[in-house]
Order: structure tokens, then C-alpha cells, then sequence
């Protein structure tokens, strides 16, 4: 989630600023974002973030600043089915929030930690940092926050500008690598990576490299003739590709210039990474949203 990032830069820039923090706790019926969407607010009204399409933000930073001068959180709800014809209603906790658990989320967030942050609604409302093993209770909202995307480009082409550009601005980390000999064995499971050098030779020792590291993600550019002279290859040395190596990369949503082709490797990734259906949201009978336990989030 790019909004996590952009937090934690609000708060590096403006360090030693009081500042509220906006949760969208709650949804029923049809919502703009789902439960975990978080906004930060200063005292003079800047906000980061985003709670819906737009439309409550500018409610919610008023309320913030409010907040900043009594103390006092507040628990909003909005019914948009009578205001915005939205047909549904959300519930948004806005608190004073601390320093140090701003700056507990930049460390998790800098160092790519997973974390879990609860947001109770009873009693004293408010965000923390939990452990797994901490007990659940009644009227609170988990959210695992976990890190950003992390895009290997190994490689150089027109379509590396936009690979990067794209990405970052869903909020990933982006790191350009020429060959697969700068390429090492200390990669997450947030990592994903593209091979795209154009070279027989260098994109075989990139494979060799990445696939025995297990990432979610692996993409080759190139024609199916070519991956399969590839993996022969390196089936001769032992490596066997997996259902992780995504070749030719890409979704088929038509087109054929560098952006187009980067917008078709993106989307896949963020498929695998979400686990999304890759339908149209045309043909989808259920809800667009998958079903998740009530007031339970996993974030990326």
C-alpha cells in the first residue's frame, strides 16, 4: 500500500509535529477502500493518505484537527447511501497518534518487517503494534502491514523507464540491475523480478541465479521457443523451473509499445502478489472485494 510509505515520509519530513491518524475501521455494503486505509494529518490540515474516492477526506481532516486540540479521539461514521449514492456505510477512528509509533512504522517499513498494528474501538481507542500471539478482542480492527513490493530490473530497454515508473507510483522499490552477476541470495518473499537483458548468456545466468531463490515472482521477456531452449539449458545443470517463472511475462491486454508492455508486467505481479482472479470486474458475480474475517485486513 503506496499510502504507508508516503506516512512514513510525512512524518521523517516533519519530525517533532503533532499529527492525527485517520483508519477506516469498518465497511458495510460497497466502499472505495477497504478496512486497514489509513490518512495522516498535521495541524495546519495536510493530509496523506486516502479513505475513499475523495469524497469524506475533507470531512475527516476537519475533525482531525479538532482532534489535535482536545486530545480526545473521535469515531466517525458516514452513511453513503443517502449522501453519495455509494450504498453503503463507514465507520473511521481519528486519534492523536504518537511519535513513537510513527516511528515504529518507519522502522518496520525501512526494514521491510511485517508488523501488525490493532486499532481498538472500545475502551481507550487507538492504535498499536501487537504480536500474533496477543489475544483478539472485541471491536478492533487487525491489520497486518506488510512490506512493499520489491521489482528486480535486470536488464536495460525503453521498457525499463516505464517498468519503473509504474511501479512506483503503486509505491514498490525499484532496483535496475544490468547482469545476473550483481544479483545476490538476500531477497524477501515481497520481492519480485524481471529478466529482460536481451542476451542469451545473461539472461540464462540471471535464471540460474533466481530461480533457485523461490521468489513469488519471476518473469523472462522473449518468445516460448526461446524460454524453452532457456530451461533445457538449465535443466542441464540441475535448476528446474517452477510455476513461479512467469515466461513470456505478462498479462494479454493488448498493445505492444514499452509502456504497454510494462503496464502487462505489472499487473501480473500485482496479481500474484495479491492473489488476484485476473478476471474482468464485468464478469465477476461476486462481490469485487473478496469476503475477509469482519475487522480483519492484511495490507501490502
Amino acid at each position: 500500500m503506496r499510502e504507508i510509505g508516503d506516512i512514513v515520509r510525512e512524518f521523517e519530513r516533519r519530525r517533532g509535529e503533532p499529527f492525527a491518524l485517520a483508519t477506516l475501521v469498518q465497511t458495510r455494503g460497497s466502499s472505495y477502500r477497504r478496512p486497514g486505509a489509513r490518512m495522516l494529518i498535521s495541524a495546519d490540515g495536510k493530509a496523506v493518505g486516502s479513505l475513499s474516492g475523495g469524497c469524506l477526506e475533507e470531512e475527516v481532516v476537519e475533525k482531525a484537527r479538532e482532534v489535535l486540540r482536545t486530545g480526545a479521539p473521535a469515531l466517525m461514521t458516514f452513511d453513503t447511501r443517502r449522501r453519495f449514492g455509494c450504498n453503503g456505510e463507514l465507520e473511521i477512528l481519528v486519534e492523536c497518534v504518537p511519535a513513537s509509533f510513527l516511528a515504529e512504522l518507519a522502522g518496520h517499513y525501512h526494514g521491510r518487517r511485517p508488523c501488525l498494528i490493532v486499532t481498538t474501538l472500545a475502551g481507550e481507542c487507538g492504535s498499536r503494534f501487537v504480536s500474533d500471539a496477543d489475544e483478539e478482542s472485541d471491536r478492533e480492527l487487525r491489520q497486518r502491514v506488510e512490506p512493499p513490493p520489491q521489482l528486480l530490473i535486470i536488464g536495460d530497454g525503453p521498457d525499463s523507464i516505464a517498468l519503473r515508473a509504474i511501479a512506483e507510483t503503486l509505491g514498490w522499490s525499484v532496483r535496475s540491475i544490468e547482469s545476473g552477476s550483481q544479483l545476490d541470495a538476500h531477497y524477501d518473499e515481497w520481492t519480485a523480478a524481471i529478466v529482460k537483458t536481451h542476451n542469451y548468456g545473461r539472461d540464462f545466468a540471471a535464471l540460474r541465479t533466481l530461480l533457485p531463490l523461490g521468489l513469488r515472482y519471476i518473469g523472462l521477456l522473449g518468445p516460448r521457443a526461446r524460454r524453452e531452449q532457456l530451461l533445457g539449458d538449465l535443466l542441464d545443470t540441475g535448476i528446474v523451473a517452477g510455476p513461479n517463472l512467469f515466461a513470456p511475462a505478462g498479462l494479454d491486454l493488448g498493445g505492444n509499445s514499452p509502456e504497454a508492455i510494462a503496464l502487462a508486467i505489472v499487473a501480473e505481479i500485482q496479481a500474484v502478489f495479491t492473489e488476484g482472479s485476473r478476471q474482468s470486474l464485468r464478469d465477476r458475480k461476486a462481490p469485487i472485494h473478496a469476503p475477509r474475517s469482519e475487522l480483519t485486513t492484511t495490507v501490502r
